[in-house]
């Protein structure tokens, strides 16, 4: 059974993840914009992968004997700078998720909720995966500086991106 706090945390976590698709699904349509299909999927894929993240914890929610209260989900940014300010931004973004999903799991442990504490466990891990992702796309669009040549192998390569495979 989930305590009070522990589900309300919960429900606000889903909802964090649900806006965590919006904006990568926002992100997606700015690299259409910007013919570059390949960092377009990666952002659907992400899209995609947030989503899960966030029906893993509903699915949690309802198994536990909890009640999903879904909550509103504000609109995302609708125009971005360059492709490496939209990576930027996406790392920001993860950092932000990473820090709640830590005081999430601090909740849970003071509230010694160890199947929470467990489940979260897979949360944690796959922050740090995706912290690294981005990361990585970051430094090679740095390295890149302005050749187009560069950015659009880089594009390539996002643009194989499928769910669960990290850039």
């Amino acid at each position: 059974m989930l305590t009070e706090a522990v589900e309300q945390a919960l429900n606000d976590q889903i909802q964090k993840e649900l806006y965590s698709s919006y904006i990568y699904l926002s992100m997606a349509a700015y690299f259409e914009a910007e013919n570059l299909p390949g960092a377009a999927n990666w952002m659907r894929t992400q899209h995609d992968e947030e989503h899960g993240h966030a029906m893993k914890i509903f699915d949690f929610v309802i198994d536990r004997g909890g009640l999903v209260q879904l909550q509103a989900i504000q609109q995302p940014p609708l125009t971005f700078g360059s492709p490496l300010e939209v990576f930027e931004q996406s790392l920001a973004h993860e950092r932000k998720v990473s820090k709640s999903i830590h005081d999430l799991y601090a909740l849970a442990a003071q509230e010694n909720d160890y199947p929470t504490q467990a489940m979260l466990q897979w949360f944690i891990n796959e922050q740090v995966e995706e912290e690294k992702s981005v990361g990585d796309i970051v430094a090679q669009i740095k390295m890149i500086q302005d050749s187009p040549a560069a950015m659009y192998m880089l594009d390539q390569q996002l643009g194989s991106r499928t769910i669960g495979a990290a850039a």
